[in-house]
């Protein structure tokens, strides 16, 4: 498994976008928590002083840490189909198969022609 962690150097500040669950709380306060990183928190009594509170923990909690992008190779799976391919290859009774598939494929398809037209037939008659 390959792994790449990238990380860019940042001139100017990216502004971020983050999930905010907000709670209130049985003695009428209000909690701000960060989806995804549950323990960064903020405690308000209105819905914008916990946001507020929140956003301060979080440009704290970002000046001594960064964000990077983890890039993981996929696993390189083998088609499930493949262990099935070529297992016909020396049946002597393979050619004949393909044989009676054609020739029934050859039935069917006359059917569904003769159907539409009696079906283009009747169409035309009413």
């Amino acid at each position: 498994m390959n792994l790449a962690v990238k990380s860019t150097p940042i001139i100017t500040t990216p502004k971020l976008g983050y999930d905010v669950l907000i709670e209130n709380q049985q003695d009428g306060t209000f909690k701000a928590i960060l989806l995804g990183l549950p323990d960064c928190e903020g405690l308000g009594n209105t819905e914008t002083e916990a946001i507020e509170k929140l956003s301060l923990n979080l440009q704290t909690r970002l000046e001594t840490a960064k964000i990077v992008t983890l890039e993981i190779e996929a696993p390189k799976a083998e088609n499930p189909w493949m262990k099935f391919a070529g297992m016909f290859k020396d049946d002597p009774q393979f050619d004949e198969m393909l044989a009676y598939i054609e020739a029934d494929r050859r039935e069917l398809d006359a059917q569904v022609e003769e159907y539409y037209q009696q079906l283009d037939a009747e169409n035309k008659t009413k």
